[in-house]
C-alpha cells in the first residue's frame, strides 16, 4: 500500500507544471545589496533601541485612553467595540499626570521615527527573499513583521497628522483608528519578540552588545554572509561606520525631541516646538493669550448664546436649578493654578478662578453625586459633552471656571463658564457649559 501511495504521489507530481524559477534580477539577487553595515548586529541594536520607546508610547497611549474614563456615559469614543482594560477612575493627582503621559507619548513617538526607518533599511533585503515562505516559523515571522511594520507606520503617520491638525482629509476618526491599530501593534510586537529575542541574544553574545561601536571606518568589516543572512555577499567599501550611522540616527531622534518637547509638560519653550503648531499662541492678547484647541467660531458659539440670556442648568436633585453668571459669581470663588493638556501633546498652565464642582452639586441638591454629565452649548461633536467621576467632582481643585489669570474668560476659552479639573484631558474640560446633570 505504501508503494502504491508513493506511485500515486509521483504520478500526480508529474502532471503538475513545473514551478517558475524565482526571479534573479535587481533586488531579488543577494549580491544587489552591498552595504557592509547590514547584518544581524546592526538590526538587533536598532531593535533594542526602539523597544523601550515603543513600550513607552504604547503604555502612555493606553493611559491616555484610561484618562477619558471610557466606562462612564458616552466617554468611550472607540466606536462601540470597547475592550475594557480599565478597572479604576482616572485620578486627579498629581495635577500634571495627564500632561506627563502625553508628553512622553509624543516624545517617544517622534523619537522612534528615525530608528524605525534605519531598522527598515537594515532588513530591506529580507523583503525580496525567495521563496517567501520556507516553514511555519518563517510564515509567522513574516506575518509578525508585516503587521508590526504596517501598524507602526499607521500609528506614527496618524499620530503626526493629528499633532499637525491635518486629520480632516483622512476621512476617519483619529481616536478609534489609533486605538485599534495599537491593539494590532501590541499583538504583532509580542509575536515578533517571541520569535526574535533568541536571535538578538545570540547575536549580542557572539559579537558583543557594544563592541562593534568601537570599530572606526578603517577597521570595520562586513559580517560573514555564511553565518549572517543579512550580510552582503559582495560588500562594497564602507563610506560610514556603524558608529557613524547610529550617531546620525540618534541625532535625528534628538532633533525631533527638541522640536516637539517645547510645547510639552513645562510648556515654557514653545519657540523651538517647530513640530507643534497647536503649541503656538491662539488666544487674544492679555489673560487669554494661550493655546486654543477649538475656537468659538469652529464650535458654532456666538455671543447670542453666551450673553445675558445664558443660564447654567443644574439637574439631578429634586428640582432643576438655573443660575445666571451673576449668581455663579456671587458664590464662593476659589483660585487654582492648573494645566490643560491635550492629546496632541501640548500643555499650558494657567490660573483659574471659579466655583467648586462639589458646591454646584450641593446647589443642585445632589451632594455626593457619583457622576456629572457636563454639556456644552456646542451642538454636535465628539467632545460637546463629557461625564466626570465622583473623585473629579469632589476634588477641591475642580472648578467651573469663570475667570482665567484674573480676568473674565474669553469666548474662545469657554466664556461664560468652563470646566477645569486637575489631570483631566483637555477636551473633557468642557467649554461653554450649559447643563450639568448629577447622577447617583
Amino acid at each position: 500500500m505504501e508503494k502504491l501511495s508513493e506511485l500515486v504521489e509521483e504520478s500526480e507530481d508529474a502532471r503538475k507544471p513545473p514551478a517558475p524559477p524565482p526571479p534573479n534580477v535587481g533586488p531579488f539577487r543577494r549580491d544587489f545589496w552591498t552595504s557592509p553595515l547590514r547584518g544581524r548586529w546592526l538590526t538587533s541594536f536598532l531593535g533594542s533601541a526602539m523597544l523601550p520607546l515603543l513600550v513607552i508610547a504604547a503604555l502612555t497611549g493606553f493611559l491616555s485612553h484610561a484618562a477619558y474614563n471610557p466606562s462612564l456615559g458616552s466617554n468611550d469614543l472607540t466606536g462601540g467595540f470597547e475592550v475594557n482594560l480599565y478597572f479604576f477612575n482616572w485620578p486627579t493627582s498629581p495635577i500634571w499626570l495627564y500632561s506627563l503621559t502625553q508628553s512622553l507619548h509624543l516624545i517617544a513617538g517622534f523619537a522612534v521615527i528615525p530608528i524605525l526607518l534605519a531598522k527598515l533599511w537594515s532588513v530591506i533585503p529580507r523583503l525580496f527573499e525567495r521563496p517567501p515562505a520556507r516553514s511555519i516559523a518563517h510564515v509567522l515571522e513574516r506575518l509578525s513583521v508585516m503587521l508590526l511594520v504596517g501598524s507602526s507606520i499607521f500609528l506614527l503617520v496618524t499620530g503626526t497628522v493629528n499633532v499637525e491638525y491635518w486629520l480632516t482629509p483622512l476621512g476617519f476618526a483619529f481616536l478609534p483608528a489609533h486605538y485599534y491599530a495599537s491593539m494590532v501593534f501590541i499583538g504583532a510586537l509580542a509575536l515578533h519578540l517571541t520569535l526574535k529575542l533568541p536571535i538578538v541574544a545570540a547575536t549580542f553574545r557572539r559579537e558583543g552588545t557594544f563592541r562593534p561601536l568601537g570599530e572606526g571606518i578603517d577597521r570595520m568589516r562586513a559580517a560573514d554572509p555564511d553565518v549572517d543572512t543579512l550580510a552582503p555577499i559582495a560588500p562594497a567599501e564602507p563610506t560610514i561606520s556603524r558608529r557613524g550611522l547610529l550617531g546620525a540616527v540618534g541625532l535625528g531622534s534628538l532633533g525631533l525631541i527638541v522640536m516637539t518637547s517645547g510645547a510639552n509638560l513645562l510648556g515654557g519653550i514653545r519657540e523651538i516646538a517647530l513640530l507643534s503648531p497647536r503649541g503656538q499662541s491662539g488666544g487674544p492678547a492679555g489673560s487669554g493669550d494661550f493655546q486654543v484647541n477649538k475656537t468659538a467660531e469652529l464650535a458654532g458659539i456666538s455671543t447670542d448664546k453666551t450673553g445675558s440670556t445664558w443660564r447654567l442648568k443644574l439637574t439631578g436633585g429634586s428640582t432643576d436649578v438655573e443660575l445666571t453668571r451673576e449668581d455663579l459669581l456671587a458664590m464662593d470663588q476659589f483660585t487654582e493654578h492648573l494645566p490643560i493638556a491635550c492629546v496632541e501633546g501640548w500643555t499650558t498652565w494657567q490660573t483659574w478662578t471659579g466655583v467648586r464642582l462639589a458646591d454646584l452639586a450641593t446647589a443642585a441638591g445632589a451632594a455626593g453625586a457619583a457622576t456629572v454629565l457636563v454639556e456644552s452649548l456646542q451642538e454636535g461633536g465628539a467632545f460637546s459633552q463629557a461625564t466626570l467621576a465622583a473623585n473629579q467632582i469632589n476634588d477641591d481643585r475642580s472648578l467651573l471656571a469663570l475667570q482665567v489669570n484674573g480676568e473674565d474668560l474669553t469666548l474662545d476659552h469657554g466664556f461664560p463658564a468652563r470646566v477645569i479639573v486637575p489631570a483631566l484631558p483637555g477636551v473633557h474640560n468642557t467649554k461653554w457649559v450649559s447643563t450639568m446633570t448629577f447622577g447617583a
